[in-house]
């Protein structure tokens, strides 16, 4: 079983020059993170990419690093998220893990390393801010919602991805550039394999938008007051009061109007 690296080469909207093409930071930060992985469970670290001949040039970066093997399977920038994940899932059956950046800076839907989690029915942990190494296992730190944390042990097989900060892509000595110069890299032909699947329809843009909100219904007796709450229409509440107090009264004013408006609890400091 080996660490395989999924990359993403991005050509940014500079009249085509690819001078400015690379990978992301969180790409970087998977690449360094599986290179770490591999040399602690003495695993080879496998990188793959889909992308056009140019993206061979992140590949060779990533074997002067330290990547055992790379492949490129051919395609362009077109190909949505399901069809990439199909593609990439198929080269990574055999993986004990499955490292990816977080999200891309082209599109930037994150929903890459989940598709090909579900391909390969492994278990995934996905946005993840910390990776360390336990044994056999990984002990990651997954960023949600509203500044909390959440600790998960993960196990094999599995996909992860992490964002740009957890980890820095180390610096490739000169002498492994020069060798990745002509290292052999395998080029996978997708309408050879059958896996690809092109739709005639264009695929519609959509803005982003974040995941939705539990949010306590409102109280009311009637239907009136219910829609008072939610649209704040009451005439009759206030929207504001200037008091002068001196800062020890004003710091008391705002410890008691809290609790009034359920922040706090009901004891006193």
């Amino acid at each position: 079983m080996t660490i395989t690296v999924c990359i993403k080469w991005v050509l940014p909207n500079r009249d085509g020059d690819e001078r400015f093409a690379g990978i992301s930071l969180a790409d970087q930060a998977a690449l360094e993170t599986g290179l770490r992985v591999a040399e602690a469970m003495n695993e080879a670290c496998n990188v793959i990419t889909v992308g056009p001949l140019a993206a061979e040039t992140s590949l060779r970066d990533a074997l002067a690093c330290g990547a055992h093997d790379a492949k490129r399977i051919d395609g362009g920038s077109d190909l949505s998220s399901s069809e990439t994940a199909r593609l990439l899932a198929a080269h990574c059956a055999n993986s004990r893990l499955v490292v990816c950046g977080d999200y891309s800076p082209d599109r930037g839907s994150g929903s890459v390393p989940a598709l090909i989690a579900a391909h390969l029915a492994a278990g995934q942990a996905l946005g993840l801010i910390d990776v360390t190494i336990v044994g056999e296992n990984l002990s990651v730190v997954r960023r949600l919602d509203g500044g909390r944390r959440e600790r998960l042990s993960v196990g094999s097989p599995a996909v992860i991805s992490v964002e740009g900060s957890v980890a820095r892509l180390r610096r490739a000595p000169l002498r492994a550039t020069l060798a990745a110069a002509n290292a052999p890299i395998t080029v996978i032909r997708p309408d050879t394999t059958g896996a690809i699947q092109r739709s005639t329809e264009p695929q519609p843009l959509r803005p982003y938008r974040p995941r939705a909100r539990v949010v306590p219904s409102p109280s009311g007796a009637s239907a009136l007051e219910r829609v008072k709450r939610i649209t704040d229409t009451s005439t009759s509440k206030g929207h504001g009061e200037t008091v002068h107090l001196s800062p020890t009264d004003a710091a008391q004013r705002i410890l008691t109007s809290l609790r009034e408006w359920g922040y706090l609890g009901g004891e006193s400091s």
